[in-house]
């Protein structure tokens, strides 16, 4: 039975690719520089015989050929990029490359989707169609490397079906997975501003306009956008996350920068609330005395999962997993770039536990001390693979 044949691999490899993510762990390479980490993957599909193509300068897309290769293809993907965060764990696997980290799980999800072609192709003689691997650049910054492999033809000879990843779920147990249909992430905007005046002494504002004052203002008046204009029951977030300008206690700078993000659930508010965002802030600081560029980098859209393709990804889990460990996961404000994916495929992006609170393993992504329990790479290398063999459209 393809489904125990898989379950048996998993455990057999397990011990492999646990090794295979702490290396990943220890030297985690920044978005689109991701060329060791590339080249590390290169070396291990031609060890296992899988063909693969160079895309997107780091990118990898593989192909796994099982019988009636034509009858169905499924693509799993991986993101391989860290973050820049100085790791603050002490375990024998800790980043080699200060200030750089494996902070989101990209690690993880790199050794799963390996994990799960090492295992296909153990058993491409017992699966019908192909499985394809995107070993995907960037994730972690704009414009978002599933956008520069989408160009490159990735999902193009052959065409996929379908698409599947996973993401690290530090809120979730290990052991268990999550899924949810429809939408479940929201799209990712970044704003740059800048306010400019000739800048002046602290003791006399009247003589210029005071950039700092100004900033502040607009910091506050910007939330008023997402409070007054939004539909409340449409999630949407806005955050000023910098603010740098002045240098000492009796200068009134003449530039201050800020820099935040705008998350949205829906897609026409989106670009609503973006002529909105740019009305009032060159209102405001105009209207102040000051000069202002403003800059909307429009970043990844909403992650939508394709209701009909995730039901069947979702039972297939409950046969590998067990109903008791296979769950529904919450709608989350953080954004993915394997949402340019689900705009061309229909998409499948669900959750991988990796939560142990008696071990500690609690702390969530982005932070300086995210790690996982280890166990989480046999059921996320078993759980692809057979996601990969069984799920037909």
């Amino acid at each position: 039975m393809l489904l125990q044949k898989i379950k048996e691999l998993a455990t057999a490899f397990a011990p492999e690719c646990i090794a295979i993510r702490q290396h990943l762990h220890a030297n985690p390479e920044l978005s689109y520089k991701e060329f060791n980490t590339s080249s590390f993957l290169q070396e291990k599909l031609t060890a296992l015989g899988i063909p693969f193509e160079v895309k997107a300068t780091t990118g990898i897309v593989a192909l796994i050929k099982g019988k009636n290769p034509e009858s169905r293809v499924i693509a799993l993907r991986g993101d391989m990029d860290a973050l820049p965060i100085l790791e603050e764990n002490n375990v024998p696997y800790k980043s080699q490359n200060i200030g750089v980290m494996h902070a989101c799980g990209h690690d993880v999800h790199t050794t799963v989707i390996l994990g799960a072609a090492k295992i296909l192709n153990e058993l491409k003689d017992d699966f019908e169609g192909t499985v394809k691997l995107i070993f995907q650049p960037g994730e972690e910054r704009n414009p978002g490397g599933a956008s520069y492999m989408i160009k490159e033809r990735a999902l193009e000879n052959p065409r996929p079906q379908g698409i599947i990843a996973l993401h690290v779920h530090p809120g979730l147990d290990v052991g268990k997975l999550s899924f949810r249909k429809g939408r479940v992430m929201a799209s990712a905007d970044e704003i740059y501003i800048t306010i400019r005046s000739k800048g002046g002494h602290a003791a006399a504002p009247h003589l210029t306009a005071d950039t700092v004052l100004i900033a502040s203002h607009l910091i506050v008046s910007l939330q008023q956008i997402i409070s007054r204009n939004n539909n409340p029951l449409s999630p949407s977030v806005l955050s000023i996350c910098s603010i740098q300008g002045g240098h000492t206690t009796n200068v009134i700078p003449s530039e201050v920068k800020l820099m935040g993000t705008f998350r949205a659930m829906d897609e026409a508010w989106r670009f609503k609330a973006h002529d909105l965002i740019t009305k009032q802030a060159i209102g405001l600081v105009e209207a102040m005395g000051a000069e202002i560029d403003l800059k909307i980098d429009v970043g990844y859209p909403t992650v939508d999962n394709d209701p009909a393709f995730t039901e069947i990804a979702w039972q297939q889990a409950i046969a590998y997993m067990g109903q008791d460990n296979v769950e529904e996961t919450e709608i989350r404000m953080g954004a993915e770039d394997f949402g340019y994916y689900t705009q061309v495929i229909p998409g499948c992006f669900y959750r991988l536990g990796v939560r142990n609170e008696a071990a500690g393993i609690i702390h969530n992504v982005h932070t300086p001390k995210f790690n996982i329990d280890e166990r989480a790479i046999e059921t996320g290398i078993g759980m692809m693979a057979w996601l990969g063999a069984s799920v037909k459209i």
